[in-house]
């Protein structure tokens, strides 16, 4: 362009509109005299005079009037392009894709990813369960979700949840039979639904007292890959099952299953949402960590 800029263009609309300078500085926030000079050095850089001026009045030119018929459709789609990008970033609406664990999704759907579809019609959530950690950049995500003890330090983190806690449960029935745990070690006299990690590791089940930890290789018959497997399992009264209480809260308020060891599961950080420093949000990124923020992530929906 010559080194022109919008805003030189946008100068010659208002001077042809206003033919007075100190009015159309005035819709330009600008000064009478940078008004003259931007309108100079634009007659400079394009070689030929678009306004003829006198000490009263300002008219344009043949080469003026010709010019601002062609550049004033341009600039009016230029103008209307960017107000529809404004308003596309302060209406939700697109694709918003999430990576959770799985246990994560379920306690994130009901409470804040169903009412985010009831109020912001307009977008997509492309919710992706993975048990193992990703780069969210690299796999092309909005945000992930996590525990915020393992966030990345180069990522924004923002609380969604409360403290939560893991539990150890099992059917009343179960207990009255084998009898009830008191502490880690009794577990290895009982029988215990083991889970398998995403590596193919079995997980050890892990609990903490008065700054003692320690971790507790647990055997029993089945072997499962998830924790709603494993809750199922549980449910049957073939053993115990070691999962988070977030799932397993309601079946424990319907006497379902029954917490034991207590003591040794405490609490721990929550849920963070996540996303890349530097990174604006979206606008439906941004109603997304409002709504997540707004809603108490409890589990007020049967889980089973």
């Amino acid at each position: 362009m010559n080194n022109t800029s919008l805003t030189d263009l946008k100068a010659v609309i208002a001077l042809a509109n206003h033919r007075n300078f100190r009015s159309a500085a005035v819709e330009l926030d600008m000064s009478s005299s940078a008004l003259s000079r931007n309108i100079a050095q634009l007659e400079h850089n394009l070689g030929i005079r678009l306004f003829n001026r006198t000490t009263r009045s300002v008219s344009l030119t043949e080469a003026g009037l010709q010019f601002l018929t062609r550049i004033t459709p341009a600039l009016e789609q230029i103008d209307l392009a960017v107000q529809e990008t404004l308003d596309r970033r302060a209406t939700p609406s697109g694709t918003l894709r999430i990576n959770a664990e799985e246990g994560m999704s379920r306690q994130i759907l009901h409470s804040v990813i169903i009412e985010y579809i009831r109020r912001y019609p307009d977008v997509r959530v492309d919710l992706v369960s993975d048990g193992e950690f990703i780069d969210i950049v690299k796999e092309g995500f909005d945000a992930g979700i996590r525990f915020s003890s393992t966030v990345p330090q180069d990522m924004v983190a923002i609380e969604i949840g409360p403290k939560q806690s893991m539990a150890v449960v099992a059917t009343p029935t179960y207990l009255n039979t084998h009898g009830i745990p008191h502490i880690p070690s009794d577990l290895l006299k009982h029988q215990c639904i083991r889970l398998r990690l995403p590596s193919g590791k079995i997980y050890k089940w892990e609990f903490s007292q008065h700054n003692e930890s320690l971790t507790i290789d647990v055997s029993g018959h089945l072997t499962i890959d998830t924790y709603m497997l494993a809750i199922d399992s549980a449910l049957s009264g073939i053993g115990l099952t070691y999962t988070g209480h977030w799932f397993v809260a309601p079946l424990i308020e319907q006497g379902k299953l029954v917490r034991v060891l207590e003591d040794w599961t405490p609490l721990y950080a929550g849920l963070c949402l996540y996303y890349p420093q530097g990174k604006h949000p979206s606008a439906a990124l941004r109603a997304f960590i409002d709504l997540a923020r707004e809603q108490r992530l409890i589990p007020s929906h049967p889980i089973l």
